[in-house]
């Protein structure tokens, strides 16, 4: 009994402290979910949540590429970004380096910062425990290095200077261009976003898709038939049709009035839904840390300049929600199944931005990459299952006609703005450097 009185406590103290294989990409992983997590709290919009991810991705791959000779920096290929400084030690663990240059710019870009602060303090205490401190210090001091570069790199994209341009003025008086929507008739979500420095294409203008149809009552007009395309969709949906619109539907906020009381409801977005299934197909395919840093670095990347583009359009061609010339000229009562996003119609933010993801990621895992996309389960939605990027990319797509706020070509022009975009990106930019590992 003695033996065992003397035994215990040295058990404790080897025990107390938790070690992780600090190579293991799951820190990624979890780290970008405390990110998306952190968003969806805070309730950023779609465009802005792209930014908070392109620059959180940039600074991991950043702080982790001097560590492997198959990839390069992007300094270079990336609009004004500069080369990263070197670290001063070779004793580095370049993993935690990325790990915190990646969390010190996440925490940057968000307002909840001590919900990353509690979460980095929970993994560094992990690293701690696995690396001697000479090795931590080090890895820390370069993750600072890298996340200030990328700051600095942020900070001169207008961002800044667009929270003060003004506000985006409704026509009420032409029926032909956006009007705010019902229930909260909120104004239009960020019309200075084609005023942020893209990361690869060359201006906001560069992948400006066909005219959308003209706005025309006549029953025998195209644009009518396309506005009755919507009604009657939405008036008989079916079952399949519904989870899909439900599933895709990745609205930040979603309010919900009942007699008296408001509610919201808080979700990801529809970036945030891509770069779920970075981290879904990322555990499916067993990529290490740099393959894993890869996939989040380009699928972010044409993600924001996805949504820079669209919303470029957006703005320009201004033009009507379905939900709006519905109840003024068809059906005072009808209501779409999806809440009605705050900002003009054309094209569709999901076709775009998905196409751009889907090319994206099927440059590093392949055609035909079959998965199990779990991304809404936390939200009560079940999983879907898709045979490629591309069949889920045309699914998010066709998810808005569905959900009753989109006509169909800003749906299909949209898939070819997104797919445009995508590859211009994925033939401009090399991660890779083409060396082999022996």
């Amino acid at each position: 009994m003695k033996k065992l009185l003397y035994i215990l406590p040295i058990i404790f103290l080897f025990s107390c402290g938790e070690k992780i294989d600090t190579t293991d990409a799951e820190i990624v992983h979890t780290s970008m979910k405390k990110v998306t997590d952190v968003i969806v709290h805070d309730i950023f919009s779609p465009p802005v949540a792209s930014r908070i991810y392109a620059y959180t991705s940039l600074a991991g791959y950043e702080a982790m590429q001097l560590s492997n000779p198959n990839y390069q920096s992007l300094a270079g290929q990336l609009t004004d970004f500069t080369e990263v400084p070197k670290p001063k030690s070779e004793d580095i663990s370049y993993e935690l380096a990325s790990v915190h240059a990646m969390l010190t710019v996440g925490k940057a870009l968000i307002f909840s910062e001590e919900k990353v602060e509690a979460f980095q303090n929970e993994t560094y205490a992990k690293f701690e425990n696995s690396l001697s401190s000479s090795t931590y210090d080090n890895s820390m001091e370069y993750g600072e290095t890298v996340a200030k570069h990328i700051m600095a790199y942020a900070d001169k994209d207008n961002y800044k200077q667009t929270r003060t341009f003004p506000k985006f003025e409704v026509n009420l008086e032409d029926k032909t261009r956006w009007q705010p929507t019902p229930p909260d008739y909120m104004e239009g979500i960020e019309p200075s976003w084609n005023l942020i420095r893209p990361f690869v294409i060359d201006s906001a203008q560069q992948f400006q898709p066909d005219f959308p149809t003209k706005y025309d009552l006549d029953t025998n007009s195209l644009f009518y038939k396309e506005l009755m395309e919507v009604y009657e969709v939405g008036n008989s949906l079916t079952e399949e049709q519904t989870e899909i619109a439900q599933f895709w539907d990745c609205n930040p906020y979603v309010s919900t009035h009942k007699a008296h009381l408001m509610f919201a409801t808080k979700k990801i977005t529809p970036g945030g839904h891509w770069i779920n299934i970075v981290s879904i197909v990322g555990r499916q395919a067993n990529s290490d840390f740099m393959q894993t840093l890869e996939a989040y670095t380009l699928t972010s990347i044409a993600l924001a300049d996805a949504f820079i583009s669209c919303w470029d359009e957006k703005y320009r061609s201004n033009l009507v929600r379905p939900e709006t010339v519905i109840n003024q000229y068809i059906d005072e009562d009808w209501l779409p199944l999806l809440q009605t996003p705050p900002f003009p119609e054309y094209t569709s933010g999901h076709s775009v931005i998905s196409s751009a993801a889907a090319v994206a990621l099927t440059s590093i895992y392949g055609d035909n990459f079959a998965f199990d996309d779990t991304s809404e389960e936390e939200y009560g939605l079940p999983t879907r299952s898709f045979k490629s990027f591309y069949d889920a990319s045309a699914e998010a797509a066709i998810s808005r006609l569905y959900g009753g706020i989109h006509y169909r070509p800003a749906i299909d022009n949209g898939v070819k703005q997104g797919k445009a975009l995508g590859n211009y990106l994925i033939d401009k930019v090399q991660l890779k450097t083409g060396i082999s590992e022996q």
